[in-house]
């Protein structure tokens, strides 16, 4: 089955790269027993990927359960996944199946999986690698042939270094990651999404279908959605309900968006805890802070070149900042030199005379401005690496590569 068959059949909608990949991934490793770890933020959809495997598998005809392992008591998930015998603990009336013995030959999802307590965590440890278990209050060991597929929205390498999640467990789950990427990393989709969640709205509560004009796409594409797909449903169900003009245009769909989360770009809010982030969201935010930069310059530039005798009065305060271009020029100590040098006669061209140069430039300052976040990280935590590696949104591991990588003493 192609994966444009897998979409139909489980109603998936998006045409991203990285979905398709995830996709393909599961229908791949479905044909095998080998037992799958599916990461991803809450509400990107992660519940459709086990189905995806069982019902491509050997095992499709077999029974298939999902547990909310964050849902069950501590003191009862025990006897709900291994079972019970009569009189075990307090309220045991009766012996009882657990899952792993009532899915024999199935598949059971075991979502969240990360939040499973550190006893349960060394039982599950025995069941993935040899099958057996016992029910709570017998010493009688029992056989399952079950696949598991485990999910979860959290860094499990972080709960493993809190002393929250058993490493051996981790790399047992883990044989084959299947990674469900957030909404805002799929935003060819996200039209295609609310086109769908409006039309579903329209139909269930017999109204007109909600339009949304094209400033109004362009807000609903650059926002973050920290709630990904289920909060894009609900979104547009509200807006459906309440809205009585079927035609949105951006002031009504900002009243339904929470304030101070519009942006697209991947920065610290307020609210958000800096340890979520990672390394690479953090060099987004080097990138864009540094394309804001470069695109001053180009303008400056721009105006130099196409007309020298209006510098001074269209550049006002910025005129000290040509007069050290072209000191650096003379010197030979600005990078940017070559893009002049090369470009003689840009005055007289339409196109952009720095255009081709701007990656270079880029490169150039995305790594000097990783070095002086770094620096500065670590002299606001009087050089302890792991308050400045949190700071960053980073592993200390990482941190401690690009010291040594950037010689920051």
């Amino acid at each position: 089955m192609d994966i444009q068959a897998i979409k139909q059949r489980f109603s998936i909608i998006g045409n991203s790269p990285i979905l398709d990949r995830a996709i393909d991934i599961a229908r791949q490793v479905a044909a095998t027993d080998i037992t799958v770890l599916v990461s991803g933020e809450s509400g990107t959809g992660k519940e459709f990927f086990p189905k995806i495997i069982h019902q491509l598998s050997s095992r499709k005809h077999g029974p298939y359960i999902a547990v909310n392992c964050g849902a069950i008591p501590e003191g009862t998930i025990d006897s709900e996944l291994f079972g019970h015998e009569k009189g075990s603990f307090t309220g045991a009336h009766e012996a009882r199946k657990g899952y792993f013995e009532v899915v024999d030959g199935g598949t059971i999802f075991l979502d969240e999986v990360a939040e499973l307590p550190l006893g349960t965590q060394v039982r599950l440890l025995r069941v993935l690698e040899s099958g057996e278990f016992m029910r709570v209050g017998s010493s009688k060991v029992l056989k399952t042939n079950v696949r598991v597929v485990g999910a979860t929205n959290v860094f499990i390498p972080d709960a493993i270094a809190n002393g929250k999640f058993r490493q051996d467990l981790y790399y047992r789950l883990n044989t084959v990651p299947i990674l469900v990427p957030a909404l805002r990393e799929r935003k060819e989709d996200i039209y295609l999404l609310f086109r769908k969640f409006a039309a579903d709205a329209a139909e269930k509560y017999r109204m007109p279908s909600i339009q949304l004009d094209e400033d109004a796409q362009q807000v609903l594409r650059s926002y973050r959605w920290p709630g990904n797909i289920r909060q894009l449903k609900n979104l547009t169900e509200q807006i459906s309900i309440i809205e009585k003009n079927r035609d949105i245009d951006v002031a009504i769909l900002l009243k339904y968006l929470p304030q101070g989360q519009t942006s697209e770009l991947p920065v610290l809010y307020k609210g958000e805890d800096a340890s979520k982030f990672n390394e690479r969201e953090l060099l987004y935010k080097v990138l864009f802070d540094m394309k804001k930069d470069m695109n001053d310059l180009k303008q400056l530039v721009m105006n130099l070149m196409r007309n020298d005798d209006a510098i001074s009065s269209d550049l006002g305060e910025n005129t000290h900042l040509i007069k050290r271009l072209y000191k650096d020029f003379e010197d030979g100590k600005d990078s940017v030199q070559p893009i002049i040098m090369h470009q003689p006669d840009a005055r007289f061209v339409d196109q952009d005379p720095i255009q081709e140069h701007v990656e270079v430039e880029e490169s150039l300052s995305l790594e000097k401005k990783e070095i002086d976040f770094i620096r500065r990280a670590l002299t606001r935590h009087e050089g302890k690496r792991k308050d400045a590696a949190r700071e960053l949104g980073i592993s200390e591991r990482t941190l401690y590569r690009k010291i040594k990588e950037y010689n920051i003493e």
